[in-house]
């Protein structure tokens, strides 16, 4: 199977397509970042820099035909302009969408986010079925119109994964943020301490990206949750990160709505100033601190044979032994 990968100087982009060519497949690289699109060159990987929030139609004579596109290219933060987000994940996923029509691709694998589902309250067992609620950011908005433009595009067999909290070594996103937090001061401890949520490691969502490459027509037109399928208490994940890392770690007892609201404030006034810039506490880092989410992994685990090997014991002991995280 011939498969172009989006997103292939990411993290999850550069752990997908290793994967892939070391299972045989004929992979196909693009991203953004030239150093990495230059380590990928040497490791032997077909790659083309490109930035797809800008129309990259003429790449179909670079990369010829193909049977598949993994979609893991976008703008993943939890702050930010909402036209950024928009150039990277709804007009970045419809240029990714005409370059699969243009390459004969018969699946589109789009990697989206489950933050489409969040709101300020407990949600477990979060199932695909679920109505999304209003977005919390804009990252979560794009994320959700993204999911539709895939979904229309019947011919290419399109398909959503929303895989929680991806983790794992080289990782730059969700445990560097935790241990920053940490070594400015005390943590938030929200609701007495009842936030929870399940993480995924890189290899398990790797794995559910080859499921979905390999299932049949079935699947097309599907959303799926993936989860390690282990909810955790947020703080117990926090102290044993930073325990690993020796980081020093104080936790400080405070009012949910007080803090929401203060939170909510310093975002405004970030906005207001001439050049924004990302408050240290956004609403939605906050929601994390304070409510528990989890997945509804099921419908994965029977449509694409799938299920998570990596517990969240292995996966810290993966990624944190003999490994600095920034």
């Amino acid at each position: 199977m011939r498969v172009l990968v989006t997103g292939a100087t990411g993290f999850l982009g550069g752990r997908l397509i290793r994967h892939l060519g070391a299972r045989g497949f004929d992979t196909l690289a693009l991203g953004r970042d030239e150093r990495r699109c230059n380590a990928l060159r040497e490791a032997g990987f077909a790659t083309v820099r490109a930035d797809l929030s800008h129309p990259v139609l003429h790449l179909a004579s670079v990369f010829s035909e193909v049977d598949a596109v993994v979609h893991c290219a976008a703008l993943s933060a939890p702050w930010g302009p909402l036209a950024a987000f928009r150039a990277a994940n709804v007009e970045g996923t419809r240029n990714a969408l005409d370059l699969a029509d243009m390459l004969g691709a018969r699946r589109f694998v789009n990697i989206s986010s489950p933050t489409v589902y969040f709101e300020m309250k407990d949600k477990t067992d979060v199932a695909e079925t679920a109505p999304l609620p209003r977005p919390v950011n804009a990252y979560a908005r794009t994320k959700a119109e993204a999911e539709q433009l895939v979904l229309a595009r019947e011919t290419l067999g399109p398909v959503n994964l929303r895989p929680r909290g991806i983790y794992g070594a080289g990782e730059e996103t969700l445990l560097p943020r935790l241990v920053a937090a940490a070594r400015r001061g005390p943590l938030p401890l929200l609701r007495a301490g009842a936030a929870a949520i399940d993480l995924t490691h890189v290899d398990d969502v790797v794995a559910a990206i080859e499921a979905a490459l390999t299932a049949g027509p079935a699947i097309s037109g599907e959303t799926f949750n993936i989860s390690g399928g282990e909810m955790v208490k947020v703080r117990e994940v926090v102290e044993h990160v930073c325990g690993k890392l020796a980081v020093l770690l104080r936790w400080k007892t405070v009012p949910f709505r007080p803090a929401l609201m203060a939170v909510r404030l310093a975002e405004l006034a970030s906005l207001a100033r001439p050049t924004p810039r990302e408050p240290l506490v956004t609403p939605y880092t906050l929601g994390l601190f304070a409510f528990r989410q989890s997945l509804d992994i099921s419908k994965a685990c029977r449509m694409l044979d799938w299920q998570p090997r990596i517990s969240l014991g292995q996966g810290l002991a993966m990624t944190l032994d003999g490994r600095r995280v920034p």
